[in-house]
C-alpha cells in the first residue's frame, strides 16, 4: 500500500470487491447511487464499479456530499498509517489535528505550530486529503460526537461542547450531515441494550461514573506480547500499572488529566477512559493509538522485513508486532535519560522518585495510580543536588528538562524529525542510543534504529547476523523504512530484551 492509493482505481475496486479489511482507513468508497461512504470492508453488496467514487479521508467524502454508511461505520475505521510513518508538512499537520490542535488554537495556530502560512497548509492538505484543516478537523469532531452520543448518557448540550463544537446548533446539523440522523435518532440507533450503558468486554473492571468505555480498532495481525509486556515491565510505579489484564495509567491532558485502562482483546483494545473535562476525549483517543502504535500496516511491515531470511523466521513465528510508544513525549526522554546505562528496575526506581516528589496527585479509586508524571517545568525547578544520579547524568537531565520547559527541544507531534535528532544530539550526555530510542517511542519514527543496544546484538549474534554496529546498520538498511519493528522482532529473541545501557 501506498501514498495516494485512492487513485488507483483498479487496485481499489479489487479491495472493495474482495471486501479486504487490510485497507480501511487508506481510503474511502462514496458510492454515487446512494450518496453514502463507507470503508472497503463494508459487508454491503458491492456496488457496480461505475458507481464507485474513492477519496483519501471521511472529510473529503463529507465535502463532496456523501453521509457515512450506517451499516459499516467507516469514522470508526483504523486511521491511516500514513501519518505515523511519515515527517512531512502533511503528516505532521495531520498529528497534530488529531491532537486536537485546530480545536484548541485554530488554523492559524495550527500553522504557527508548523512554521508555514495558513494558504500553504490548506493548499497541501487540500491537495493529497481532498479536504482542508477545518474540514478534517470537523470529521474528526462527528467521530468524537457520535461516541459520546453512543456510548454516554450525556445531555446533547455537553455532548457537543465536549466533541468541540462551538454551538449546538452546529453539532446538530453536522451529525445531521454526516449521519443521516438527528443525535437523539443516533442514540435509540446505538447497538446496546440502553444508550450510555455499553456491556463491558470481558476481561474489563466494570464501569464507574464518568468512566467511557469504547474499542480501539487495528488492522490485524496484533502481536499484543511486545507490546503491552514492554509498557507493562518499564511501568513506573504511580503512573502506571498492569492490573487484571490491562495496562493503566494517568493522562496529562490540555484541558485537565485522565486516566486509562487498555487491555487487548481478540479483534480491538478495549479502551476505558476517566476524563477530568470531556474535552480532552478525542485528544486522549488519539495519544492512546499512537502509543500502541494501533494505525500501523502490519502486513506491509512483515512483508518488507520477511525479505531478510534470517528475520523471516521471526515473523512468521509472531507477525504483527508494534512499537511501543507513548502518551507523553517529553515524559519519555525524561525517562530515557534516567535509564541511562542502568537497568530497568533502576531506571524505573529514579523515575519512582522523582513521580513521588515532583508529580501532581490524582485520585484512583480503581487502583494504584497516584500521580501524573512531572511536567518540563516542574523538573526544570528540581535542585539538581537533589538528584541521586552521577554529576555527568545530572548535568544531562537538567539540561533536557530546561530545553524542554523552554521549548528549545520540541517533541510533540508536530516535530521536524531531522531537525529534532540533531539538537538532541547537541545536548551533553545524548548519544546515538538515546537519540534514536527517543526517536522510535517518543517521536514514532518507524526507520529508527539501535546498532549499539545490547539487546539488539547479542539477538544479531544469535541469528547469524553481523554483531558489530557498523555492519548491522549496513545488513538492516534492507528493513528500512521499518526497522524500528525489526528491532521489535530482535529483541523478542533475547531473554533480557529491556535494558537501558548505552548512551
Amino acid at each position: 500500500m501506498q501514498k495516494g492509493m485512492h487513485t488507483d482505481t483498479a487496485r481499489c475496486v479489487r479491495a472493495v470487491q474482495s471486501k479486504d479489511a487490510r485497507f480501511d482507513g487508506w481510503f474511502f468508497t462514496a458510492v454515487v447511487t446512494t450518496g453514502i461512504y463507507c470503508r472497503p470492508s463494508c459487508p454491503v453488496v458491492p456496488p457496480k464499479p461505475e458507481n464507485m467514487r474513492f477519496f483519501p479521508s471521511a472529510a473529503a467524502c463529507q465535502q463532496a456530499g456523501f453521509r457515512a454508511c450506517k451499516r459499516c461505520r467507516p469514522d470508526t475505521s483504523p486511521g491511516s498509517p500514513e501519518w505515523n510513518q511519515r515527517a512531512d508538512l502533511v503528516a505532521r499537520a495531520m498529528r497534530l489535528i488529531a491532537d486536537g490542535v485546530v480545536d484548541r488554537e485554530g488554523v492559524p495556530g495550527l500553522a504557527a505550530r508548523l512554521g508555514y502560512s495558513t494558504r500553504q497548509i490548506e493548499r497541501q492538505l487540500l491537495a493529497e486529503l481532498g479536504a482542508g484543516p477545518l474540514a478534517l478537523a470537523r470529521a474528526q469532531r462527528a467521530q468524537a460526537a457520535r461516541l459520546l452520543i453512543e456510548t454516554t448518557p450525556l445531555p446533547m448540550a455537553d455532548v457537543a461542547f465536549a466533541a468541540g463544537f462551538a454551538s449546538i446548533r452546529t453539532f446538530n446539523d453536522t451529525v445531521r450531515e454526516v449521519f443521516a440522523l438527528a443525535p437523539t435518532d443516533l442514540r435509540a440507533r446505538a447497538p446496546r441494550g440502553t444508550p450510555g450503558t455499553p456491556p463491558n468486554t470481558p476481561g474489563t473492571p466494570p464501569n464507574t461514573a464518568g468512566a467511557l468505555t469504547l474499542r480501539l480498532p487495528f488492522r490485524a495481525p496484533l502481536n499484543p506480547d511486545n507490546l503491552f509486556g514492554h509498557l507493562a515491565a518499564t511501568a513506573v510505579p504511580g503512573v502506571e500499572e498492569w492490573r487484571d489484564g490491562a495496562y493503566r495509567r494517568t493522562l496529562r491532558l490540555p484541558y485537565g488529566h485522565g486516566l486509562v485502562s487498555l487491555s487487548p482483546q481478540p479483534d480491538h483494545i478495549a479502551c476505558r477512559l476517566t476524563l477530568g473535562d470531556l474535552r480532552d476525549l478525542t485528544v486522549a483517543i488519539s495519544r492512546c493509538r499512537r502509543m500502541l502504535d494501533l494505525d500501523a500496516d502490519p502486513v506491509a511491515i512483515d512483508d518488507q522485513l520477511r525479505t531478510d531470511p534470517l528475520l523471516a523466521p521471526l515473523v512468521d513465528k509472531a507477525p504483527g508486532r508494534r512499537v511501543p510508544r507513548t502518551v507523553d513525549e517529553a515524559e519519555f526522554a525524561v525517562r530515557a535519560v534516567l535509564g541511562q546505562q542502568v537497568s530497568t528496575a533502576a531506571a524505573r526506581t529514579h523515575a519512582a522518585r522523582l513521580v513521588t516528589v515532583h508529580g501532581e496527585r490524582v485520585d484512583d479509586p480503581e487502583g494504584g495510580l497516584t500521580h501524573l508524571f512531572p511536567s518540563p517545568e516542574a523538573l526544570a525547578a528540581v535542585d539538581p543536588e537533589s538528584l541521586a544520579m552521577p554529576r555527568t547524568r545530572r548535568t544531562t537531565f537538567t539540561t533536557l528538562v530546561r530545553q524542554l520547559a523552554d521549548g528549545e527541544v520540541r517533541l510533540g507531534p508536530d516535530s521536524d524529525w531531522p531537525e529534532t535528532r540533531a539538537r538532541l544530539l547537541a545536548l551533553p550526555g545524548f548519544g546515538p542510543w538515546t537519540v534514536d530510542v527517543i526517536a522510535m517511542r517518543a517521536l514514532g519514527d518507524p526507520d529508527a534504529f539501535l546498532p549499539t543496544d545490547l539487546g539488539i546484538r547479542r539477538a544479531a549474534q544469535e541469528l547469524g547476523l553481523p554483531s558489530t554496529p557498523a555492519a548491522l546498520t549496513a545488513r538492516a538498511a534492507a528493513w528500512r523504512p521499518w526497522r524500528a519493528y525489526a528491532v521489535q522482532y530482535l529483541w523478542a529473541t533475547d531473554s533480557h530484551p529491556i535494558n537501558f545501557l548505552p548512551v
